[in-house]
């Protein structure tokens, strides 16, 4: 993480904290740099007029000007309960510390009696743990970048027979399944819509080239499963009652199957 980015994170993880603020030690393990670091972050934030206070003594810490923080959600314990079952369901690389902050917010929001409701609601439930392939966390971080960006990436890539390829490809979307997660991308050496199995790339880097013009790219059909659009659960106003939300076409009305990499 770039310090810009530990910036703004670190405004976030103290609004998450509430009144209880975050003592410097714990800000350093949470974001994983030293003390001193955090400690200059949090120098850079308030001459930037960031208001921060410190408490003394004890279980002392930074804290967030209630001022800047956004009134209570007022979250129902089901509607907690839905939403930490739907951030548990999901722990890719890419947003497993992203999640562990919105709930974080989300708990320091709620009344006492509200959250032990929401906890004694979650407690009744079990996920079914299904083991995937993680991919190397600076690999998926190079990659997500390159996709947000639309910007071409240099990977190396072993394929299923385990031959490694280099590759130019321009990237498309992330793809978070039960069975690992996936890059699609037009690829220059196969001229081709690809998918890659993200855990097969060995490295990952952005191209000096600018970047690309967005391609439209086909409905992404990854081992011959509809795809979600995580998108659509943002957009409340467009979702209409009893729809499949965020479902992607039937692979059979998708004119172009995406090839595994290779």
């Amino acid at each position: 993480m770039n310090r810009i980015d530990r910036l703004y994170a670190l405004v976030e993880e103290l609004r998450a904290a509430g009144p209880r603020g975050r003592t410097a030690g714990r800000l350093a393990e949470h974001f994983e740099v030293s003390v001193r670091t955090i400690e200059r972050d949090l120098s850079a934030l308030g001459q930037a007029g960031v208001p921060l206070a410190t408490k003394q003594g004890r279980g002392g810490g930074y804290t967030l000007d209630r001022s800047l923080s956004l009134p209570p959600l007022n979250f129902t314990p089901r509607e907690a309960a839905a939403v930490a079952v739907a951030l548990s369901r999901s722990e890719h690389v890419l947003f497993t510390r992203d999640a562990r902050s919105a709930l974080q917010k989300i708990v320091a929001a709620m009344p006492e009696r509200a959250l032990a409701e929401a906890r004694a609601t979650a407690e009744k439930v079990r996920l079914l743990v299904q083991p995937a392939p993680d991919p190397d966390a600076e690999i998926a971080e190079t990659i997500w970048r390159a996709v947000r960006d639309n910007q071409v990436l240099r990977i190396s890539y072993i394929d299923v027979g385990g031959l490694e390829t280099e590759r130019e490809v321009e990237p498309q979307h992330v793809v978070v399944g039960p069975n690992g997660s996936y890059l699609t991308a037009w690829c220059h050496l196969r001229e081709d819509d690809r998918v890659f199995r993200m855990d097969r790339i060995t490295r990952a880097e952005p191209t000096p080239s600018l970047p690309r013009p967005q391609r439209v790219a086909p409905e992404t059909i990854v081992d011959g499963h509809e795809t979600k659009l995580p998108e659509a659960a943002l957009r409340p106003e467009d979702l209409l009652p009893n729809s499949d939300t965020g479902v992607s076409r039937r692979p059979e009305t998708v004119g172009v199957t995406r090839r595994p990499g290779g």
